[in-house]
């Protein structure tokens, strides 16, 4: 069976250098990550390379529940794109693109089984969102 592919897309007023350093560098992950203002992301790690993994923390500020988001990194083309293989096996692909003075993304990922595609996809859309916000205010 094949899996249904989600797309999410954001431009964001900033230029790609910023973007592509607040998408990767765990210090502002940890700031944006985060799909509703009752979750944040208390950790993140991340090894920017073809091979390396990445991982970040993401919990209910209430401690109610918590999971590990992660994986390892298939293609990294700096300021351009990323490709990676999450831990379940599902695929993720990331386009960074110069707008004028801004940056667009598009990701592209697999759908999992265990929730509908429309509460996936905004999901994803919303943590996309919340990093614009934080991009763009600091």
């Amino acid at each position: 069976m094949q899996k249904a592919m989600i797309t999410v897309d954001n431009t964001i007023n900033a230029p790609i250098e910023k973007v592509w350093q607040y998408w990767n560098t765990p210090e502002h992950i940890t700031k944006w990550c985060a799909a509703s203002d009752d979750w944040h992301a208390p950790s993140a790690a991340n090894d920017l390379r073809t091979g390396g993994k990445f991982t970040t923390r993401m919990e209910a500020k209430d401690g109610s529940f918590g999971f590990d988001f992660g994986g390892e990194y298939d293609v990294v083309k700096p300021l351009e794109y990323i490709e990676y293989t999450m831990a379940d096996g599902r695929k993720v692909k990331i386009d960074f693109s110069v707008d004028g003075s801004s940056t667009r993304v598009v990701e592209n990922f697999d759908a999992e089984t265990e929730n509908p595609v429309e509460m996936q996809r905004a999901g994803w859309q919303a943590i996309l969102d919340n990093f614009k916000k934080y991009t763009e205010q600091n």
